[in-house]
Parts: C-alpha cells; sequence; structure tokens
C-alpha cells in the first residue's frame, strides 16, 4: 500500500480552541446575518470576521472570495479568476464579532500568524470547489463539519474534525474542498500571508509564537 504524505497539511501544536464556544456564538451571529455569496457562483457562502479599516467595500462582492488559478476544462491551460486582495490591509475586525468567542479566537491567531482576510466559509451538503491553487495558505478551524467532508490536495484527500484543533493547508498547490454529507460544513478560514511550507516549521512557529 502506498503511504499518503500530509506535509500539505499542518496541524499547529499547542494551540487549541473551545468548539462548544465557538458554536453557540456562531448561532448568534447566523441570527443577525446569513452568509454572502456571489452572483452566479453556486455552492460558496462567507461571513467575514474583518475587514480593512474604514473600508466597507472591502466586505463586498469580489473580495469576499479574491483571486485564484484554475484548469477550467479538457485544454489544460491555467487561468486567474477574480481580484487580487490587499489582504495585510484587513486588520480590524468587524463589530458584530467583537463581544464574542471568535474574537478571542482572532486576536490569538493574529499573535502567532500574519493574517489577512479571516472568513466564515460554508460548504453546503453534496457540493464541492471548482479544482483550484491559492495565492497563500489558509488557516482552518473546522466548527461544524461530517464524515463526508474532506479536504483534497493534488492527490491527498484529509477529514478535519471540529475538534478545536487548528490546522494550515497548503492552497498555493492545486486543491478542492468537498462536502459528501448531508449537513453543511463551516470553517473558520483565515489567509496566512507567510507561506511556511517553504519554511522549516518549527523555526517559523518559533518566529511566531
Amino acid at each position: 500500500m502506498a503511504h499518503l504524505d500530509y506535509s500539505d497539511f499542518y496541524q499547529v501544536p499547542n494551540l487549541k480552541f473551545n468548539i462548544t464556544k465557538m458554536r453557540d456564538d456562531l448561532v448568534k451571529i447566523l441570527d443577525k446575518r446569513g452568509f454572502k455569496t456571489l452572483d452566479g457562483i453556486s455552492n460558496f457562502g462567507a461571513i467575514p470576521l474583518n475587514q480593512i479599516p474604514n473600508d466597507e467595500e472591502s466586505i463586498k462582492g469580489n473580495n469576499i472570495r479574491g483571486i485564484y488559478w484554475t484548469i477550467p476544462d479538457e485544454g489544460g491551460k491555467e487561468v486567474s479568476r477574480d481580484v487580487p486582495i490587499k489582504e495585510s490591509k484587513y486588520t480590524k475586525i468587524l463589530p458584530e464579532f467583537e463581544n464574542t468567542y471568535f474574537n478571542e479566537v482572532y486576536n490569538a491567531l493574529k499573535e502567532r500568524f500574519k493574517l489577512g482576510r479571516v472568513r466564515l466559509l460554508l460548504k453546503e451538503p453534496r457540493s464541492t470547489l471548482s479544482w483550484h491553487k491559492d495565492p497563500e495558505p489558509r488557516l482552518h478551524i473546522p466548527i461544524i463539519t461530517n464524515l463526508g467532508c474532506s479536504m483534497v490536495i493534488e492527490n491527498v484527500a484529509k477529514h478535519l474534525p471540529a475538534d478545536g484543533h487548528v490546522t494550515i493547508t497548503n492552497n498555493t498547490k492545486y486543491h478542492n474542498f468537498f462536502n459528501g454529507g448531508e449537513q453543511s460544513r463551516i470553517h473558520l478560514v483565515a489567509c496566512v500571508l507567510e507561506n511556511p511550507f517553504k519554511k522549516n516549521w518549527n523555526l517559523y512557529l518559533k518566529k511566531s509564537v
């Protein structure tokens, strides 16, 4: 049997959050607002946690999703989609999250990692993302998931459980995410602006602590 290489999935040591608190405050957030989608884009939903200060447009329209690359057809030609994002300018948490556990999570993550946008991302039941790659890695904290959910990076699939752990995924490689269950999947997902997959992980974590 071939050995699977999970090196593009990195579970951060000594960092774990309270999923019960996150779920409780998620319910409060969803009572106030729903997931945003983009016209013509199916099976995508997001709630931004942070924005560019004094820039309401930074959490609207195509800024919800951002640039990525994909190979859309049998021709095999790579193309870019959507718009570039000024990730480093996203430094202000939105008011509706200030008095929630998400604020504590956000501040703890900022102390250890250089972050861009932070979003709650929805993957509806029996749906998948496109096969694509992003400009930078992503940090995941699964909040609601099921065993039918997996992330696939190149040819390796991995389920990320909702157990409070933080996993950084190498989204600079081609990947997708599918939800084969009958329950919506919701992750907290952050853009990580330094690519630790190009460095020694131990040195990176010492620098970020």
